[in-house]
């Protein structure tokens, strides 16, 4: 209410604010096209599960993405698509072309549309500022750079590399050997610096340990790769359980089977 007891006029485009106003969720979806395509084009030609771990996406998305781009090919998904071209062609719009498509094949809609390509993508540079993209994105990012880190961690087997990675890594989530959560972070010093200490975060316990700890037992791996039956095999070192977890997730070494399901990494739940 005015001062005379009368009904302001609501501006246009008042209310709150988003976070990240400037954000194009088309750039999004082509970052996210574009990681999905680069996993599963490597050698190994992962499975739709794996790029979807990796990508911290579910297994249905990551074929919507590929079918996208244009690299995934499937008996039923050209069908589904030659159905729904087929509506499209005799002039129905998107959505009643769906709805068409499901009644011809007594489908779901959900069904229908998981095999159907994006509509709109446009070019996302990797250049872009973080301001400007969702947390989605983000991660996507972020999770490119760490894959190349580690590249280089296994393929150089040096300190400068294993710094790097260990930097990059802040805040990730790892588990133990007996599968306990637990990140770390790290303090800036002089010069911008950052102080080789990593501080664990685990519950309501916060622990250090030192850079020359996690020196040791990286000189202490057999080869890069080997299997490494428990932490202690790595030395008797302060916090071997925690260098042992992010060995493993650096790709240095390998661990048994047995123990493989209790140390995934905390994965995030893609909400589409």
């Amino acid at each position: 209410m005015g001062e005379n007891g009368k009904n302001k006029t609501r501006k246009t485009g008042g209310g709150r604010k988003p976070s990240k106003p400037d954000y194009n969720p088309s750039a999004i979806l082509q970052q996210q096209i574009n990681a999905a395509v680069a996993l599963y084009g490597t050698a190994d030609h992962p499975s739709l599960r794996a790029i979807a771990d990796e990508l911290d996406l579910n297994p249905i998305k990551v074929r919507k993405l590929l079918i996208t781009a244009g690299v995934y090919k499937s008996e039923i998904a050209d069908h589904l698509q030659r159905e729904f071209n087929k509506h499209r062609d005799s002039g129905l719009s998107h959505t009643e072309s769906i709805e068409a498509t499901v009644r011809e094949l007594n489908l779901s809609k959900a069904s229908v549309t998981s095999y159907l390509p994006y509509e709109k993508c446009v070019y996302f540079p990797d250049e872009t500022d973080s301001n400007n993209l969702s947390v989605g994105a983000e991660r996507i990012r972020r999770m490119r750079k760490r894959k190349k880190i580690i590249e280089r961690v296994r393929t150089e087997q040096t300190e400068e590399a294993l710094w790097k990675a260990v930097i990059e890594f802040q805040g990730f989530k790892f588990r133990t050997y007996s599968g306990l959560v637990f990140s770390y972070s790290l303090k800036k010093g002089r010069g911008d610096n950052y102080t080789k200490e990593l501080f664990i975060d685990r519950r309501e316990n916060s622990k250090s340990l030192a850079w020359s700890s996690v020196l040791l037992a990286f000189h202490n791996i057999p080869s890069i790769g080997a299997v490494v039956d428990r932490p202690k095999s790595l030395g008797d070192i302060r916090g071997v359980t925690y260098i042992y977890a992010m060995f493993y997730r650096f790709g240095l070494i390998d661990v048994p089977d047995r123990v493989k399901e209790k140390m995934e990494p905390v994965r995030k739940v893609d909400p589409e």
